[in-house]
């Protein structure tokens, strides 16, 4: 029984690891661990060209920060990886550690990714740990990588435009997927609400971000 105890105990530890290797950043959820490419799974950083808004409404690059404050913290480090998936363009998707430490949960606790929702909820709590003290991504607003990439396609995830503009006796908010109050937020368009296809074109309409 106490050896079988130890096989679980064994296999549960990221000792046991699919990749081991040399860390070489890519950008703020991707890495190279030797040869492999890695996406780090379960968050999902802003695109290198992405740019956020702080909170007196200034433009920054929050993806050029994101990917120089993650090139600092792991560049030379030797991580184990292991790897639960294979995406769609051959990257190892992988929980990864670097000295037993998980790389994705200090990202998120540091502000510089958001959790993954739709891959894991492994990061939601660290990452609205990181909301609440305002730290990286969301000292101001940031439109969600995913939403982003979509925009960079010319197309949106869902086929549509995914912001919720919102009318309430707050005003006029629009509501980004990490808000809050996205999931529960309900579009009337007889009421005057819409859909945006981007920050710009909601803030261009009249409508405010969601704070939270």
């Amino acid at each position: 029984m106490i050896r079988f105890c130890s096989l679980l105990l064994l296999l549960a530890s990221p000792a046991v690891a699919d990749l081991r290797g040399t860390i070489s950043v890519v950008d703020g959820d991707t890495i190279h661990v030797g040869s492999a490419t890695v996406r780090l799974h379960g968050i999902d950083a802003p695109e290198q060209d992405q740019t956020c808004e702080d909170r007196q409404g200034r433009t920054w690059p929050c993806g050029a920060f994101v990917s120089e404050r993650v090139s600092l913290r792991y560049d030379g480090e030797r991580a184990i990886c292991n790897v639960v998936d294979v995406d769609q363009y051959g990257r190892n998707v992988a929980k990864c550690y670097v000295d037993q430490r998980d790389i994705a949960d200090d990202i998120v606790a540091e502000g510089w990714a958001e959790a993954y929702r739709r891959y894991s909820m492994d990061y939601d709590l660290t990452e609205k740990g990181a909301q609440v003290r305002g730290v990286g991504i969301w000292s101001g607003t940031m439109q969600s990588p995913s939403a982003f990439r979509a925009e960079q396609r010319g197309q949106t995830t869902s086929g549509r435009c995914i912001i919720k503009g919102n009318i309430s006796a707050s005003g006029m908010i629009y509501h980004m997927p990490h808000n809050r109050d996205y999931a529960a937020t309900r579009i009337n368009e007889a009421r005057g609400e819409r859909w945006f296809c981007s920050e710009a074109e909601a803030r261009a309409a009249g409508w405010r971000a969601a704070r939270n």
